[in-house]
């Protein structure tokens, strides 16, 4: 049963997907979380901006909010969680302003034009080959384009020093995937998020 429900939570499906999927995004914590992060990368309004694993849907109506002349795209492997964002995000998505699409981070769907900002929350510990993944996604973004990686560890007895731990562990593979110019903000919940932001450098991509 634990292991079914820790299944769920990584890739939520069915009604118990959906069920999940809306505690989520009735947590006043996880929505605090989410604005929170949306807002440190300072989205533009004519930016193009990629979520990893969106859920519910929170922080890309966030990006969409900031981002009214640009364009938001989010990829999430659940696709009980895209059709609850979907609706989430409805008339953004019939403006065209917003585009969700149920894939994994190893199998990234085309955007275009390069990405100016990406955001992960709590997704990154779930991804096969963390450093070769954000190496991908380094080279989606424009030359100077932003990337937040959130976590708010879930396990039992998180404490301060475990999301110093998890922030530690974040910085360090976005510097082993080419990111500079990391830095560490911290949002004071039960238990701390820690959001790492980094850069891509602007000699582009290698």
């Amino acid at each position: 049963m634990i292991g079914y429900l820790v299944d769920q939570a990584h890739r939520p499906r069915g009604f118990v997907g959906w069920a999940n999927g809306r505690l989520f995004a009735l947590r006043p914590s996880n929505r605090k979380r989410n604005v929170w992060a949306v807002a440190l990368l300072d989205v533009r309004p004519t930016d193009r901006v990629l979520e990893i694993g969106f859920g519910p849907g929170i922080a890309i109506a966030a990006f969409a909010a900031r981002a009214v002349r640009g364009h938001v795209f989010g990829v999430d492997h659940s696709r009980a969680m895209v059709r609850q964002a979907a609706r989430r995000n409805a008339a953004a998505i019939r403006a065209g302003r917003v585009h969700l699409v149920q894939a994994s981070v190893e199998r990234l769907p085309s955007f275009g034009d390069p990405l100016d900002a990406i955001l992960a929350v709590n997704s990154v510990g779930f991804w096969p080959g963390p450093v070769e993944r954000l190496g991908e996604l380094r080279r989606l973004l424009r030359p100077g384009g932003r990337i937040a990686l959130v976590s708010q560890p879930r396990c039992p007895g998180a404490t301060r020093d475990t999301t110093a731990r998890a922030a530690q562990e974040l910085q360090d593979l976005l510097t082993r995937a080419g990111f500079t110019r990391p830095r560490v903000e911290t949002l004071d919940l039960d238990p701390p998020v820690a959001c790492v932001l980094a850069v891509n450098p602007a000699g582009g991509p290698s």
